[in-house]
């Protein structure tokens, strides 16, 4: 009889561990799945920087606001004492610049409401658009109309 109740209290035992083993194994399978799902939407989100944080991203957005590019750049040597390299100047307008429409990154989402209030809407024509930033010619873009202030780097 002992030996009956001892073979019987050692199989619960086993089927208690066996259980909490499986339990933990569904649990570590969930955290992985969840795992996959979190580095898939920081992956997007990485993206989605890469895409607002490139130069031709910055630049239309830029132009948006009415922004020129600076003229002469000069840059503060610290090291030597403060020194000014280069030759700072304000922002001069330049000859007409070609440039594409496509995107270098086309996005899958949609932008944010925000987003699409601050950017302005992209002119498709036959692929390619100019764009004019003529010092002689009179003011009719908001690129032309805003202030020269100077855009230090």
């Amino acid at each position: 009889m002992l030996v009956v109740v001892l073979l019987a209290a050692g199989l619960l035992g086993l089927l208690a561990l066996n259980t909490a083993l499986n339990e933990g194994s569904f649990e570590l399978s969930r955290l992985q799945k969840q795992t996959t799902v979190l580095t898939d939407e920081q992956q997007g989100l990485q993206h989605q920087i890469d895409q607002s944080s490139a130069p031709d991203a910055l630049a239309k957005r830029a132009a948006g606001l009415g922004m020129i590019p600076s003229g002469g750049m000069a840059f503060l040597d610290v090291q030597n004492g403060g020194k000014v390299l280069g030759k700072p100047g304000p922002a001069q307008d330049s000859p007409p610049v070609k440039r594409s429409t496509v995107e270098p990154w086309p996005m899958k989402q949609q932008p944010s409401p925000s987003a699409q209030q601050s950017a302005p809407a992209p002119t498709a024509t036959a692929g390619d658009s100019v764009v004019q930033i003529n010092p002689g010619a009179p003011a009719a873009s908001p690129a032309a109309s805003a202030p020269t202030g100077g855009a230090a780097r």
